[in-house]
């Protein structure tokens, strides 16, 4: 009789735990790994447009001889546009621009010689797309108007330099940009020689991108 007893008691011992006493809680799951977000991805194709100010640094030589016949620095200011494509790490591009200057030019005597009065640009652009930034390189016609001695005159010549752009947003760019002009033979001067104009200029420029 004793032994059936404790054997009964035996038999009911694991249930008695699993009712009353204390349970082992389940280890948690763990928690899902949420997926790294993908890289942003930066496309400088398609239509651009906006507006730049430039600084300009302009010298004014006698073409027979080479020396200084007039200089001087002031502010030009514009529009532009173009067109880029973009094949992943390379960029290429056309852009047109038109910039008013009045800019005074003085001989080394400190007499009055004239005016620069506009800059026309066309040229291309190639750089590298490094996201958000586009670092690049320039070179174009160039076409540059001034008053000099009282006549006005329009020559011909070209440009080349580098600049960066930076997408602020993906439909704002700000930019800066360095660029030289060489213009050789403005013949109708009143001076009664020809002139070659040298111009260095560096301009801070805003663009929204359609």
């Amino acid at each position: 009789m004793k032994i059936a007893v404790l054997a009964g008691t035996m038999a009911l011992l694991p249930f008695a735990a699993t009712a009353g006493g204390y349970v082992e809680p389940a280890a948690p799951a763990p928690a899902p790994v949420a997926p790294a977000p993908a890289p942003i991805g930066y496309d400088w194709s398609g239509f651009y447009g906006g507006v730049q100010l430039e600084y300009g640094d302009v010298t004014a030589d006698l073409a027979a001889t080479g020396a200084e016949a007039a200089a001087g620095d002031d502010a030009l200011y514009g529009v532009f546009g173009g067109y880029r494509f973009d094949f992943g790490d390379f960029v290429v591009g056309g852009e047109i621009d038109y910039n008013l200057a009045d800019i005074d030019l003085t001989t080394p005597a400190g007499a009055a010689a004239g005016t620069l009065d506009s800059v026309l640009r066309a040229g291309i652009e190639a750089g590298y797309d490094a996201g958000p930034a586009l670092i690049y390189g320039t070179a174009g016609l160039a076409q540059a108007t001034a008053t000099l001695a009282g006549v006005e005159d329009t020559d011909n010549g070209y440009f080349f330099g580098a600049g960066v752009d930076y997408l602020v947003t993906d439909q704002i760019v700000l930019g800066a940009e360095i660029l030289q002009h060489e213009f050789e033979g403005f013949t109708s001067t009143g001076l009664g020689t020809d002139l070659d104009i040298s111009a260095t200029t560096f301009g801070i420029n805003a663009a929204f991108r359609f």
